[in-house]
């Protein structure tokens, strides 16, 4: 049985890039099945772009109109559950990807079936021959970056396993999302955007589930969301950036170990709470949305410790 693959994007005013994006999707060497657009209540013209384009395809393109925007986790998690394919791809609108990238990812994670998600070399648009991501990393004080970004190419030229992979144009399997899967959500819905790759790949890398960056399947992010820096970014936006990392540590965090980055992780805490406070201290209201939501928190920690002494015994 030749493995199912579907492909989803959640697109919000992404005219300007819907069309390139989805005409490399249907480019790709190895066919996809279905590809699903969840349209989070765009203002332009993104919505009429992708109809205009779906009759191409008879109904291997759909587009799904959410009446207002649900945010970046909870509309994959409903394109998710809109599918029942053995893999899906999560692509950002302003992905292009060369014509091998599924492929590519795809051949590895058969012959590998522990690798529950697979990332390609994402260079940037801007400046050329620069990384965008090479998968993510997370370091002692659990803050995740993404590998390789804004460094030249040619230093990433080397397929290896990661921590785990951007949401921007990731792999995953259909066992590992229902391995991983919290209440029905893959990806958690309190986190809106933002961080929410991240948990899943502290999640299933606690549950034994290993992630790949192959070298040789190629996309271009032109993420012009980073454009700017924070200070043109929304109050809201800034406050999910800032809080999304202490909804990651609270549901994941456990046992002793972590304690010994305890004298880091407070150095750093002060700081960046310091800062916020001179410089953003609207940005810590997202605070009281942490202490509203931690019921729901806790009970997602409670069910991801079972899973893992279910699987592991600790």
């Amino acid at each position: 049985m030749i493995p199912t693959i579907s492909v989803q994007i959640v697109s919000f005013n992404s005219s300007e890039d819907i069309l390139e994006c989805l005409n490399a999707v249907m480019q790709q060497s190895y066919y996809i099945e279905q590809v699903l657009v969840i349209d989070n209540a765009s203002s332009d013209d993104t919505v009429s772009k992708v109809r205009d384009l779906a009759r191409q395809f008879s109904e291997r393109v759909q587009i799904i109109e959410n009446v207002h925007n649900t945010g970046f986790a909870p509309a994959h998690n409903q394109g998710i559950h809109l599918t029942n394919t053995d893999y899906v791809l999560v692509l950002n609108p302003d992905v292009v990807l060369d014509s091998t990238y599924v492929e590519r990812l795809v051949s590895y994670m058969e012959r590998y079936p522990e690798t529950g998600s697979a990332t390609g070399r994402l260079m940037l648009q801007d400046p050329p021959e620069m990384i965008d991501s090479t998968g993510l990393v997370m370091n002692k004080i659990w803050r995740a970056f993404d590998r390789g970004a804004e460094e030249p190419v040619h230093q990433w030229m080397e397929s290896t396993e990661v921590f785990g992979v951007s949401g921007a144009a990731a792999l995953y399997s259909r066992k590992m999302i229902e391995d991983i899967s919290i209440h029905g959500e893959f990806f958690d819905a309190d986190f809106f955007a933002y961080k929410e790759d991240v948990d899943v790949a502290w999640r299933a890398g606690q549950l034994g589930w290993k992630a790949y960056y192959c070298a040789e399947a190629v996309g271009v992010h032109k993420r012009g969301w980073k454009k700017g820096g924070r200070g043109s970014k929304s109050l809201f936006i800034r406050r999910h950036s800032f809080i999304n990392r202490y909804k990651m540590m609270y549901k994941n965090l456990s046992g002793y170990r972590w304690l010994r980055n305890l004298p880091q992780l407070l150095a750093y805490e002060v700081a960046v709470h310091g800062y916020m406070l001179l410089r953003e201290p609207k940005v810590l209201g997202a605070w009281i949305g942490f202490w509203r939501q931690l019921p729901g928190l806790r009970e997602k920690r409670r069910e991801f410790r079972r899973k893992l002494f279910d699987k592991k015994g600790y």
